[in-house]
């Protein structure tokens, strides 16, 4: 047993997987017989990225687990916690993180606790709090937590179809992490709300009532900047503005979305204290001052000047985290780690000493704001080898645009097949990188059946 508390406990390494097949959103745009920059400036988004029949959260996560094991040298018999945060039901009994085990039984190592947090896109924050509190408490045994955040986001023919895609995110706890949690600076908001669910065990495809699950999100977003706020007063004993976090980054179902809530903090912040914006913000926002919450979440004229009163900053403190999720789209669970991945892939090593809050929402509705403090840290576990690793731009540019009618297509394969069995796939892994795992087939008993590619 470790005989102190552990410090600085974080996240030690990190990797990234999304499947090289997509869609490009003005493709999707011409497809879909849209206006043209429907998807592209209304949704804010470049590129969707989808599984193709032989791809699903199951292989994605025996994918970057395996990757980020090896590539960091971790022995599978270090690691005690696994947990996982998914919204892809693929079993309503067996925990995804079973399926993962495979990975481990090999070494010997069955001694790992934790199963999987459901919650819509808060499930990743959920098994990455899980994992940092059990290193943080007395049960800790000295090994590594590790966390799994896997979802295809996938919709039904229509407006929302464009917000889907697809990944799996590895993050490995630890003590002395370079991306260090603030433990106390953490504010939390939960909720009853219908915004989005998936209540039909028959489809993969959610209902969405978009307008809700939009003002639902700045609700809750408004609720875990307040809470925040009071705890970093409290243990600083000065109030806290945006200008006390060197970055921001949100949960992006789609980029539009990030624009009018960081746009939102800056209200948020002018409310509190007007001299915490500049001058012309000042004369931007006072209009807007004296509106209810609920007449505020409908302006359009608010969003309109919020965003344009925050924009110099939004592109300081924001636009570095959003290139992965405009390039593979809403990631469900691993949607907030990616965008925090793309930040740590544009600024590296100038990220030592910064602060960076993160905002995880889940529909349904669960929320927190919390941040990181980051350090260097130590080969392997240290800041430049984890952008190393992920190889973000290789990743990115390896991938292959299908086109609209294939992706259309092969989400008709999924759909017919979802909660099938009996079945074979094409084994058709041209596409996937070596080290790759693929669904080869699901026999008569529902069981699913792995290789890796060679």
């Amino acid at each position: 047993m470790a005989s102190s508390r552990p410090a600085n406990v974080g996240i030690l390494a990190m990797d990234i997987y999304f499947p090289p097949t997509c869609v490009t959103q003005d493709a999707l745009e011409g497809h879909d017989g849209v206006s043209k920059g429907k998807y592209t400036i209304g949704l804010g988004q470049d590129c969707m990225a989808f599984c193709s029949e032989v791809e699903d959260v199951i292989s994605m996560s025996l994918t970057v687990v395996t990757s980020l094991l090896e590539k960091f040298n971790v022995d599978p018999k270090q690691i005690g916690h696994l947990a996982v945060g998914s919204e892809t039901v693929i079993d309503k009994s067996k925990s995804i993180k079973t399926f993962l085990m495979q990975v481990f039984e090999a070494s010997g190592n069955t001694d790992i606790e934790g199963v999987d947090s459901t919650n819509a896109c808060y499930g990743g924050t959920a098994a990455l709090f899980n994992c940092v509190n059990w290193v943080e408490s007395s049960s800790w045994d000295g090994r590594y937590g590790l966390v799994v955040c896997t979802d295809t986001a996938v919709y039904a023919e229509g407006p929302a179809r464009p917000t889907g895609g697809a990944a799996a995110i590895a993050m490995l706890v630890g003590p002395d992490a370079p991306i260090a949690f603030e433990s106390k600076l953490r504010g939390s908001h939960m909720s009853h709300a219908y915004d989005f669910y998936k209540p039909n065990l028959a489809s993969e495809y959610p209902i969405v009532d978009g307008k809700l699950s939009q003002t639902c999100y700045l609700m809750a977003l408004d609720s875990c900047y307040r809470l925040y706020c009071e705890k970093f007063e409290k243990l600083e004993g000065r109030p806290f503005s945006m200008s006390d976090s060197d970055y921001f980054v949100f949960h992006s179902p789609y980029n539009k979305l990030v624009q009018k809530s960081f746009g939102r903090l800056y209200f948020n912040d002018f409310l509190r204290n007007a001299s915490f914006v500049d001058e012309v913000a000042r004369e931007t926002l006072a209009p807007y001052a004296s509106l209810s919450g609920d007449e505020s979440y409908q302006s359009r004229d608010l969003e309109k000047a919020n965003q344009q009163a925050a924009k110099h900053l939004y592109d300081a403190k924001v636009q570095p985290s959003t290139l992965i999720p405009k390039q593979v789209g809403n990631m469900y669970t691993a949607s907030l780690y990616a965008a925090f991945a793309s930040l740590l892939h544009n600024k590296n090593s100038s990220l030592v000493g910064k602060r960076v809050v993160m905002f995880s929402y889940g529909s349904g509705l669960t929320a927190t704001m919390f941040s990181f403090q980051l350090q260097e840290g130590q080969h392997p576990f240290n800041l430049s080898n984890i952008v190393t690793v992920m190889n973000v731009s290789d990743k990115l540019k390896q991938r292959v645009e299908i086109p609209p009618e294939k992706f259309v297509e092969t989400l008709k394969i999924m759909e017919h097949r979802y909660g099938g069995k009996d079945f074979v796939t094409s084994k058709d892994c041209s596409y996937l990188t070596p080290g790759t795992f693929y669904l080869t087939n699901v026999d008569s008993m529902y069981r699913r059946f792995y290789a890796k590619k060679d």
